[in-house]
């Protein structure tokens, strides 16, 4: 890039801004896909063929400031809701808003999911999902030294499609799923065209699990992972191992290989209500630029009238 940008916050970490160059350069895609260290506690926005399995109405909001310290670093916010219907249905919905420096994203899913009885307490959920993204980039905010530049020329807003679909197979104490959340991949060109393509070349494929030991009867411990693949790059995987304290206080840590470590606790402060934060450490060079990454989730089951909720889910 032959052009010298900065940014209308300031020149103070001009160098921090640089970084972020490589994510808003000549062509934008609508849609990249969002990065969650507390990925078990979010499971919708990985894989649709969760909804329902809480056998509640389940609720989850998530904030996630990314990188803090870099201006225009990425912030998410995400909701989730969803429930069984039925004896086989899960239907939910959920909602992403995403910021990278001059880039604005708004998601809206909806998810529907058939599930089978496997065995005793076990099943397999198929799942579904499909929506819209609102893709905005604010370039009034970009200061360049040629004003007339075409490539940096204001575009308008555009919304592209979504879809999405997954396999989860979970009983009380264990879960594997699989999924493809985004099989749309949407261009944005500097004028404001959108090419959408299918090309398995441009899917990301997650591979999830997750079980519970129980070492005595106040303290249980969770170990997860996450696999990430995409054509063209490396896998990536994501390791955690949580412990449960007298079914009230989760404790734990978190490694995501070439990117970060991440440090985890959390309360189950009813059956029904959890809360958890947690904090990542780069180990890359932004690290000289960022002073860590701060995640926070709530969720709360709904329980329904004739079926009360009296022991958490780990799941």
């Amino acid at each position: 890039m032959n052009k010298v940008l900065t940014h209308k916050i300031g020149k103070k970490k001009t160098g921090s801004l640089l970084v972020l160059l490589f994510i808003l350069c000549v062509k934008a895609n609508a849609q990249f896909d969002p990065m969650f260290t507390q990925y078990m506690n979010n499971e919708m926005f990985i894989n649709p063929a969760y909804a329902g399995t809480r056998n509640a109405i389940s609720a989850s909001i998530l904030y996630r400031d990314q990188w803090v310290g870099i201006p225009g670093s990425p912030k998410t916010q995400t909701f989730s809701i969803h429930s069984p219907v039925g004896e086989n249905c899960g239907l939910g919905v959920s909602v992403m808003n995403e910021s990278i420096g001059i880039t604005k994203q708004m998601r809206v899913n909806g998810t529907y999911s058939f599930r089978i009885e496997t065995g005793n307490y076990s099943h397999l959920s198929f799942g579904l999902q499909g929506g819209i993204i609102d893709h905005q980039e604010d370039r009034s905010q970009l200061l360049l030294i040629h004003e007339n530049d075409q490539i940096f020329a204001p575009i308008p807003n555009v919304m592209v499609p979504n879809s999405g679909c997954g396999l989860y197979y979970y009983s009380d104490r264990f879960y594997v799923g699989f999924s493809i959340p985004r099989l749309i991949k949407n261009t944005v060109r500097s004028t404001g065209q959108v090419i959408n393509t299918t090309s398995m070349k441009d899917w990301h494929f997650y591979l999830t699990s997750a079980m519970v030991m129980e070492l005595s009867d106040n303290l249980k411990f969770k170990p997860s992972i996450m696999i990430k693949q995409v054509y063209g790059a490396p896998v990536q995987a994501e390791l955690s191992l949580q412990g449960l304290v007298a079914d009230f206080w989760w404790i734990g840590a978190a490694y995501r290989s070439g990117d970060a470590v991440s440090a985890i606790t959390g309360f189950q402060l009813s059956p029904q209500l959890r809360f958890f934060y947690s904090f990542d450490y780069s180990l890359t060079k932004l690290q000289q630029y960022a002073s860590g990454s701060h995640e926070v989730t709530i969720g709360y089951d709904f329980s329904f009238k004739k079926k009360r909720i009296v022991s958490p889910r780990y799941f």
